[in-house]
């Protein structure tokens, strides 16, 4: 936790001020009784009325400084608490940033989730703790204590006495409650990673008519939470009515063997009862140490996942002394695999092994191959979603791994398999693709994705809200959109990554040929399972398990690659596709 100290450092003054405040309040908190002693002693035992006004007034005056120190306190604690919060959230947001796919992977979407949240939050608790109580309990404990034995050191003797009882009661509760409040945190975290699976899947649930048992599911997880949270709770009630009991007869005997001090004339009627307000505010003070300790226990728990966020060197850097000042022939290779393979982090198999090709400028290249068989992790290399574990990838004559990954990724556009759309317009979604975009590029992006017509059908065309996710738009629509997203930025390299799985095949047939039409010098790798989308390409590669099983033309692979001609047989014998896919692309065309 100390090393997130630092994101409080814009907050000094408050950080300094806050704990001064409370101690104020705290030496006022102890003063009270023992002007209590005066009131009590001369003013009520007297009749004294103008000593009990003086006495009272300045009682009320001490309380109300009091209670304006405890209200600044919280104020700079609630700055300092929120401003921290707000600083480490908007840190580990750019940290996350950083992350390549790799450390994406390892440490999981809804974990990565709950630590820039949930563990934030504690953290935020703590800070807020920390400056509020961390120095006017300590002070309250060994302050009330001294002005207890200052009041009269035999009696003290019964306080001494019960600091260590009480001590071992606290303790014994907390060692049973603090590992129990990690696990109720473990098993929240379960119970929310099956309630965000419910609402994200839930069209699947529905569709597969698994209602009911994601109900028994999420019951069971609800279930296991809080029978552990009601564990946790049933042991951390016995707090309050131990401590009282001890409490309470530390008061009986203060007033016992307190009155036997009153009748020898040891003691005054005023002591004893500001002796018992000592007592109780001593022993209070504890159970703030005890509530002090759980908060501060998630605390540390919370810090060190925080932590392990801050810890984690990304694989994937980018090259400050990158100078683009390579001049590449026109006939050179723009993309060169080179004896490239790569594995999954904790795998110990290449997920693609030794892997070599040229691409030129303008051509159209075709990745195809089996469920599998290393297709989209082939181009997830190329903008460096992932480093290579053996071999180069040059691009424009240059490593990839030695560009910004900002200046590589700006020559790129990538449509993913699963198409994502973000809250907004369809025009603002278009313009992730370029920011500056006008409307006139907008239209022609989603006219050579093909989806110019959809859109202009909608009463409010491109300025139509998109819900999250993309939910108001079919499978189709929202590829054409990805598409479109990728096409507008006008890349030197398109990658499709099957992303016209959800197209029929006329429409599909469309974008290939406006694609093909407005493209000029662009690359484009299509990846894809379907023949008719490779079958006019440049140059088709063809996977296998990882392994480059051949490349050439659509005509020389038919003829001398049996993996190849294997797909375009299981594909003609699934209904004929093939056929009907000659069709529909003859009509188009």
């Amino acid at each position: 936790m100390f090393k997130l100290l630092h994101f409080l450092k814009p907050y000094k003054k408050q950080v300094i001020l806050g704990p001064i405040f409370k101690l104020l309040e705290a030496i006022f908190e102890l003063m009270i009784p023992t002007i209590m002693v005066v009131l009590i002693d001369r003013g009520i035992k007297y009749n004294d009325i103008s000593c009990v006004l003086k006495i009272g007034g300045l009682m009320i005056i001490m309380a109300i400084a009091g209670v304006m120190s405890s209200f600044t306190c919280q104020y700079y604690a609630s700055i300092v608490s929120q401003g921290f919060g707000t600083r480490l959230r908007n840190a580990l947001f750019d940290k996350i940033g950083t992350f390549s796919h790799n450390e994406i992977d390892s440490f999981g979407t809804s974990s990565l989730i709950n630590r820039i949240t949930n563990d934030v939050n504690q953290l935020q608790v703590a800070v807020a703790m920390l400056i509020r109580l961390a120095i006017r309990v300590p002070f309250l404990c060994v302050g009330g204590v001294i002005m207890a034995m200052f009041l009269d050191i035999k009696l003290s003797t019964i306080m001494i006495l019960t600091l260590p009882l009480f001590a071992f009661v606290l303790y014994l509760i907390m060692s049973k409650s603090i590992p129990l409040y990690k696990l109720v945190q473990k098993k929240l975290d379960a119970l929310a990673l099956v309630l965000r699976e419910n609402l994200s899947g839930i069209r699947v649930i529905r569709a597969f008519a698994r209602v009911e048992y994601e109900k028994e599911r999420f019951k069971n997880s609800n279930e296991d939470f809080a029978n552990t949270a009601i564990r946790v709770g049933k042991i951390s009630s016995l707090m309050n009515p131990m401590t009282n009991i001890l409490m309470n007869f530390s008061i009986i005997a203060i007033l016992w063997f307190g009155g036997m001090r009153v009748n020898i004339g040891a003691m005054t009627q005023g002591q004893i009862i500001a002796y018992i307000n000592y007592n109780t505010l001593v022993l209070s003070a504890l159970i703030i140490v005890a509530n002090l300790v759980v908060i501060f226990t998630k605390a540390f728990a919370s810090a060190s996942r925080v932590n392990e966020i801050f810890d984690t060197v990304p694989s994937i850097t980018d090259n400050l002394c990158f100078e683009n000042d390579i001049k590449v022939n026109k006939d050179d290779p723009v993309i060169e695999f080179k004896n490239v393979s790569f594995m999954y982090k904790d795998s110990k198999e290449y997920a693609i092994k030794n892997i070599s090709f040229e691409i030129k400028r303008g051509q159209t290249v075709g990745i195809i191959g089996g469920t599998g068989s290393g297709k989209t992790t082939l181009i997830n290399l190329i903008p460096r979603f992932y480093d290579t574990s053996e071999g180069k990838i040059m691009f424009n004559g240059i490593e990839v791994k030695n560009y910004m990954q900002t200046e590589l990724r700006n020559k790129i556009g990538l449509v993913p398999q699963k198409a994502v759309l973000f809250s907004g317009t369809i025009a603002e979604n278009i313009r992730w693709g370029l920011k500056e975009a006008s409307y006139s590029e907008i239209r022609q992006a989603a006219k050579t994705a093909q989806a110019s017509d959809f859109i202009e059908k909608l009463s409010k065309g491109y300025d139509t809200n998109i819900s999250q996710g993309g939910v108001n738009f079919s499978g189709g629509q929202k590829q054409r959109l990805t598409i479109a997203r990728a096409l507008v930025r006008n890349p030197e390299l398109l990658i499709l990554d099957d992303s016209s799985s959800a197209l029929d095949y006329v429409t599909d047939a469309a974008l290939r040929k406006a694609v093909r039409n407005n493209k000029d010098n662009m690359i484009v790798i299509m990846v894809t399972q379907r023949v008719s989308t490779v079958k006019d390409a440049d140059m088709i590669i063809v996977l296998d398990n990882g392994v480059m099983a051949g490349t050439g033309k659509h005509h020389e692979l038919i003829k001398n690659n049996d993996i190849y001609k294997e797909i375009c047989l299981s594909q003609l014998e699934k209904g004929g596709n093939e056929k009907n896919e000659k069709q529909d692309t003859a009509q188009v065309v």
